[in-house]
């Protein structure tokens, strides 16, 4: 059995993304809430003095990438009850005892989920410019398609690694919402990294989506509050980490 299977990885890929495109409910979902933030915050913080906001950047284009970065967040994250439903059904008994390899099994709902996380990010990013959000460069978008990949990879690998220690969706939907809005609020997604306290500053450093909001918003508006290259590069080392700790951790995963 080779370690990376790509027909695998492709199959499992394609029914996330199927399961996913069948059910609109799922998809309106998903993105209601980030929505629901977006207009919510914009509109009521609109002329408000937002300390450490940068100049000449308004509420609504600052909130923005945000709100995509959270977005992505949300949709990577809860990837992982993708995992613990196929177990409810027998589905994943089934993947796990077929010839494939645990790695090609990761691989491939790193790749599903990063896909429909992709697509809520995408349709918050479209219905922002009807409220105003204008992209700076349109040339720079493949960068930030790189970067939505960089986070939902981030984000899709923590929720695999989640999942895996968890043997019902109640505690684990439970304990990602637990995780999720401490990682949104200390992401510099609605006000400034730099309008905390020092300690807060150093914790919200060690958060990946800190610099997947600030490479989004580098690239999407024009400003920043870190280098890019520190961004990506920050974003890489993280989307390495949680997809090697999302495979070390699956593969303990017995077939019961």
């Amino acid at each position: 059995m080779s370690l990376v299977d790509p027909l695998g990885i492709y199959a499992l890929w394609l029914r996330d993304v199927k399961r996913f495109l069948r059910t609109p409910s799922r998809i309106i979902g998903s993105i209601a809430m980030p929505l629901l933030f977006l207009v919510f915050l914009a509109f009521g913080f609109s002329g408000a003095a937002i300390p450490g906001l940068p100049e000449g950047v308004d509420y609504l284009e600052y909130l923005v990438p945000g709100m995509v970065g959270f977005t992505m967040l949300f949709g990577a994250s809860f990837a992982g009850l993708s995992i613990l439903s196929d177990q409810d059904v027998g589905f994943l008994k089934e993947i796990l005892v077929a010839p494939i390899s645990r790695t090609s099994i990761v691989l491939g709902r790193i790749a599903g989920g990063s896909t429909t996380a992709l697509v809520q990010a995408v349709l918050i990013l479209v219905l922002s410019i009807p409220l105003g959000f204008r992209i700076t460069s349109p040339l720079l978008l493949p960068i930030a398609f790189l970067f939505l990949v960089l986070i939902a990879v981030t984000f899709v690998g923590f929720g695999v690694a989640l999942a895996s220690q968890f043997s019902d969706s109640e505690g684990f939907g439970l304990v990602v919402q637990f995780v999720i809005f401490p990682l949104f609020f200390l992401s510099g997604a609605i006000y400034p990294v730099s309008s905390f306290p020092e300690p807060i500053q150093l914790v919200a450093l060690a958060n990946p989506l800190t610099y997947g909001v600030d490479g989004l918003r580098a690239v999407l508006v024009g400003t920043s509050a870190y280098p890019v290259g520190l961004d990506f590069g920050a974003l890489l080392i993280s989307s390495i980490i949680m997809v090697g700790a999302g495979t070390y951790l699956f593969e303990r995963v017995e077939a019961v």
